[in-house]
């Protein structure tokens, strides 16, 4: 199985959501690789989410993915309220330590080898996206994590604000 590395800008919320790019059409990662858009295609969900590519170490699922024109986009879930190790890595995504997602295929034909080294991958088997902190693929991050805490703040200020007024 390959495992490709790039570093990303992840982020959690408090509720384990988490989104990024696993892969980033039209740059090579740091060995050269470069995967084509519709590579991707017949991919399964939901895929499991490793903490650095430790297969004996799932820590999430990742249950939608999408091909858009700049690279495979992904979302999932930490499983922090069930597994004590997605607690730990959640903390060191919001702690900044981990950036990275890396993705676990394996190639289906034969690649072309890219001038200067590296391949041309047109179709693979995703298997896992990771969590990882030094990422192979330079334009693989996470985008967002949803702020659990923010929304819960919101609704407290909104109830308060419903409160006020039956009151008034």
């Amino acid at each position: 199985m390959d495992r490709l590395f790039f570093p990303t800008d992840l982020k959690a919320d408090d509720s384990g959501a988490i989104s990024g790019i696993a892969w980033k059409f039209g740059v090579p990662d740091r060995i050269g690789d470069e995967i084509e858009p519709g590579a991707f295609k017949g991919m399964k969900l939901p895929l499991p989410m490793l903490a650095f590519h430790d297969m004996g170490d799932p820590i999430g699922t990742w249950d939608t993915a999408t091909e858009k024109s700049d690279g495979l986009h992904i979302s999932g879930r930490l499983l922090i309220a069930d597994v004590a190790r997605a607690r730990e890595v959640h903390a060191l995504v919001k702690a900044g330590a981990v950036k990275g997602l890396s993705i676990g295929f394996m190639t289906k034909g034969t690649p072309r080898i890219r001038p200067g080294g590296g391949r041309t991958i047109k179709s693979l088997d995703l298997f896992e996206v990771s969590l990882v902190t030094v990422p192979m693929h330079p334009g693989a991050r996470v985008t967002s994590a949803k702020s659990a805490v923010a929304a819960l703040q919101l609704a407290a200020s909104i109830n308060r604000a419903a409160l006020a007024l039956k009151g008034a």
